[in-house]
């Protein structure tokens, strides 16, 4: 079962969130889908109707309810995202991911993951940082060096999902951060794979890799579900 909710969140903006909802009993776990650049569209929704699928309830934010409500990009038109992505701010986001957080915990979520993709990778971080995540996976997020005043408040571990072919995130990107991480002592997973490039993940993208797909997904699953 999905629906759309309204969430509110600390700065007193409404923000949409679309839901999927695990058949049978209520769902004890929780986790945040966070969409890439491009809204939360159909390939989102179908991310969190599979981890539905799981025995997850699924709850995917819309981060661009400030200037945009509703927005679904198109994968050849990057440029009619950008003015969405460059207003949004790093407290922003801290927030929508605490009001998502928030919201999962009150419909009985004893514990609650997330999962971001390219955009959404980069703020799947940032929650980790802001809420007490069990766990948070981040596919193709870009510059996350940026964040490293952020690396110490870390809580739970983190999976970074790499494509090796990935011409937005140069490798000395993806290695900054892991050394970052190895720093400050937080916990990781890195998975880079060869053949695929930038939004691998996607079937709904022409950079849709299908073999590195099935086995991030695989990866992803376990990832989420271990326990420490």
């Amino acid at each position: 079962m999905d629906e759309m909710v309204s969430l509110e969140v600390a700065d007193g903006s409404s923000m949409a969130a679309y839901v999927a909802r695990p058949a049978g009993a209520r769902a004890r776990q929780g986790v945040l889908v966070l969409q890439e650049a491009f809204g939360v569209n159909a390939h989102i929704r179908e991310v969190a109707q599979r981890l539905a699928g799981e025995g997850y309830l699924a709850l995917a934010p819309e981060l661009y309810h400030r200037t945009a409500p509703g927005f679904e990009g198109d994968y050849q038109d990057f440029g009619a995202a950008m003015p969405h992505m460059k207003a949004m701010t790093a407290e922003g986001q801290e927030q929508d991911a605490q009001a998502g957080y928030d919201w999962l915990r009150g419909q009985g979520a004893e514990r609650v993951v997330a999962v971001g993709f390219c955009l959404g990778g980069r703020v799947a971080v940032r929650a980790a940082a802001r809420v007490p995540l069990a766990a948070a996976a981040s596919f193709y997020g870009g510059q996350l060096t940026s964040l490293q005043e952020r690396v110490e408040a870390i809580r739970g571990p983190l999976l970074l999902v790499w494509g090796d072919e990935d011409t937005h995130i140069p490798l000395e990107q993806r290695a900054g951060f892991a050394a970052m991480l190895r720093q400050a002592g937080r916990e990781f997973v890195e998975c880079t794979f060869s053949a695929a490039g930038h939004g691998f993940f996607c079937d709904h993208r022409a950079s849709y890799h299908a073999r590195s797909a099935r086995v991030a997904w695989g990866l992803l699953r376990e990832f989420l579900q271990a326990e420490g």
